[in-house]
């Protein structure tokens, strides 16, 4: 009997191995959108996407290992990076990164905040919701005086990349003494795991501000912030401001699409927008992983567009996706 289930966890195993050949693992940014685009495709071709939201630091870690066929990542790789890890890289989604808080009475959209303001409540030197500076920014709002409770990631995180980028282009004090990264080292703050960590802390800890991708905040009815964008406006986090910040840069196929869409210029941009990029090998072990990857997000870029918009994601512009798929056809030869 042993032998019998020895041999069958066997089999299960073999079989597992070879169920999903297309194994993707990165961002818990894009999860909700790579979750149901999976699914639909699966629903359509019978074809299995294997996905894990482990974070982007360590999506790019297992592709570089070439231990899955595609790795996803909200901070962008540069060209020469990429060149040296025989990576190529390219754009599937954009998003947006909202501060979320807990404050009863207070609804989302109802509070404003700049970027120097976020900063000086995540360096520590805003420590309280009832302190000035917070209350000249939302004139006619009452504050309870309580302590803010900063909540970050402790994960590598392109959602905390966009985030600290942010933070380092609008607050001097901010770059010179913690910077941008997927990993930083925290003035102040409590450690959660990927975006459904810190929305759970934000939805059980009353003061509580963090930051998050809009669906997640959507999903979890987690009041945002308003953040003040270049231009000087608070406009509302949603798929016309991000789009609006897609618009504003150029995209560049010949430097592997690096960009970085924070503080974007324009005046219907919300300032922390952020793109989800896939990063495959160049020449990878399995050469039909690599073809089924691309189907499926060739698939994605044409035919998953409406799951992009329910899950309050930006398809890319069509110009985009021609050079994406250009890009695809110069560089898998």
């Amino acid at each position: 009997m042993g032998r019998h289930i020895a041999a069958l966890a066997l089999l299960f195993a073999a079989v597992s191995a070879f169920a999903g050949d297309v194994t993707g693992a990165g961002s818990t940014f894009v999860y909700p959108l790579m979750a149901k685009w999976a699914a639909t495709y699966y629903a359509r071709t019978g074809r299995q996407i294997d996905y894990q939201p482990i974070g982007s630091g360590n999506g790019i870690r297992q592709i570089k290992a070439a231990s899955i066929t595609f790795g996803t990542t909200d901070m962008p790789l540069k060209p020469e990076e990429l060149e040296r890890a025989g990576l190529v890289q390219f754009p599937i989604a954009v998003g947006g990164v909202v501060p979320v808080i807990n404050l009863q009475g207070i609804g989302a959209g109802q509070i404003h905040m700049t970027g120097a303001l976020l900063a000086d409540i995540y360096r520590g030197k805003v420590a309280n919701w009832n302190d000035a500076a917070i209350a000249s920014a939302n004139p006619g709002v009452q504050f309870p005086d309580l302590k803010i409770t900063v909540v970050h990631r402790s994960d590598g995180s392109g959602t905390t990349f966009n985030w600290t980028d942010y933070l380092s282009k609008v607050s001097p004090e901010w770059k010179a003494a913690v910077g941008a990264g997927t990993t930083v080292r925290w003035p102040v703050g409590m450690n959660a795991s990927g975006n459904e960590g810190v929305s759970l802390y934000i939805h059980n800890i009353r003061g509580a501000i963090g930051y998050v991708e809009l669906t997640y905040a959507l999903q979890k009815s987690l009041p945002y912030a308003l953040v003040q964008n270049r231009d000087g406006l608070y406009v509302k986090p949603s798929r016309e401001s991000f789009s609006a910040a897609v618009t504003a840069v150029e995209w560049n196929p010949r430097l592997d699409f690096y960009q970085v869409l924070t503080n974007a210029p324009g005046p219907n941009a919300w300032p922390i927008t952020g793109t989800v990029f896939v990063l495959m090998q160049r020449s990878a072990a399995h050469p039909s992983n690599t073809k089924d990857a691309l189907a499926f997000f060739q698939w994605a870029l044409a035919e998953g567009q409406s799951d992009a918009s329910a899950e309050h994601y930006v398809a890319l512009p069509p110009e985009l996706v021609k050079q994406v798929i250009a890009y695809w056809a110069e560089t898998f030869k």
